[in-house]
Formats: C-alpha cells, sequence, structure tokens
C-alpha cells in the first residue's frame, strides 16, 4: 500500500461568518438606540417648555423648511442608489455598482452641504435649551453621515479591486444597512425637529 491510497480527502473549505454584517448591524442598534435617546430627551424638554405656556424655539429664531426638505429628499434619493449599488455588484455589473456608489456617496455630501447652510439661516444661539439639544442631534447625525459616506467610499474601493461580486457582497450589504439607518434617523430629526419646531 502506498501513502497516496492512505491520505485522507481534504477538508471542505470551512463557511465564512458574515463578520462584517454582524458587527455592522450591531454597531447601528447602538447607534440608533443613542439617538431614541436624544430624541426622547429633546422632546420631552420641548413639551415641557410647551405645556408651561413658553415658546420652545427662541425669539429671532427660525428653522427655514426648504434647506431641510432638501436634505430630506436627497437622503431619500440616497437610498434608491445605495440599493441600486448592492443590486448591480450582486449582478457583477461593475460599471453600474460605480455609478451607484458615486451618486450616493454625492447626495450624502450635498445632504451635508444643505444641513450646514441651515445652521447659517436657523440664527439659533447655542447658549440656549434648544440649540443645545438641536445642534447636538443634528451635529451627532452628521458624523453619522460622514461615518457611512467613509463606509461606502471603503466598499467602492474594495468593490473596485474585486473583492466583491455576486457571490460575495457583504460588504456593501453592511454599508447599505448602515447608510439606511442613516436615512431612519434622518427622517426622524427632519420631522421632529424640522416640522414640528
Amino acid at each position: 500500500m502506498t501513502s497516496a491510497t492512505l491520505a485522507l480527502p481534504t477538508a471542505p473549505e470551512p463557511v465564512r461568518p458574515r463578520v462584517l454584517l454582524v458587527g455592522t448591524v450591531l454597531a447601528t442598534a447602538a447607534t440608533c438606540m443613542a439617538f431614541a435617546g436624544l430624541m426622547g430627551l429633546y422632546l420631552a424638554e420641548r413639551s415641557a417648555v410647551i405645556a408651561s405656556g413658553a415658546k420652545w424655539l427662541p425669539e429671532g429664531s427660525n428653522i427655514p423648511l426648504t434647506p431641510a426638505n432638501m436634505a430630506f429628499g436627497t437622503m431619500l434619493l440616497s437610498a434608491v442608489t445605495m440599493w441600486w449599488a448592492v443590486d448591480a455588484v450582486a449582478r457583477n455589473d461593475r460599471q453600474m455598482a460605480y455609478l451607484a456608489l458615486g451618486l450616493t456617496i454625492f447626495f450624502g455630501v450635498a445632504v451635508i452641504n444643505a444641513t450646514s447652510f441651515l445652521y447659517t439661516q436657523m440664527d439659533l444661539a447655542v447658549t440656549s435649551a434648544p440649540g443645545v439639544l438641536i445642534y447636538t442631534i443634528t451635529g451627532a447625525h452628521l458624523a453619522m453621515i460622514i461615518a457611512g459616506l467613509v463606509f461606502a467610499a471603503v466598499m467602492t474601493f474594495r468593490t473596485l479591486g474585486g473583492e466583491y461580486s455576486g457571490r460575495d457582497h457583504e460588504g456593501l450589504t453592511a454599508a447599505a444597512v448602515f447608510w439606511f439607518a442613516t436615512i431612519a434617523v434622518h427622517s426622524v430629526i427632519w420631522y421632529a425637529i424640522y416640522i414640528v419646531k
């Protein structure tokens, strides 16, 4: 008997756990819980001030709806382009994936621009309670958008390098999960802060 006949067959390749996706879901849940706490504090403080008969926003402050609505509409458009990117990679259509990811990043930068413009129009002092809460919540959301843009950019470069394809697109799916959570948080901020005021 030769040693070749006694050799055991090679073990099958182990199934890769979805570490990136699971980690992203956990981090996204923690981030959403933090925003839920901030929004709860904002709404409780706002309702207490209004119940006492005072106005919530200080005299002379105004939150214009146009930049807020444009930012919200742009975030909704970015949901479509992010889903398009994941679908394009799943179908091995790299050109459309690059276009969709580029548009998503462009829309994210446009939302940051609209929010920055909104800050210049609000005329809201940081020393007031509404100012502290509004700037804290919206500033934290801007940080979330920047994190989502960095995540999407990294996944774009990894896709460009050929790491993601129709067989495995976990990274893009994870980036999409975080981006959709960013849009959900933005929708709550848009309604509770910009619309209801």
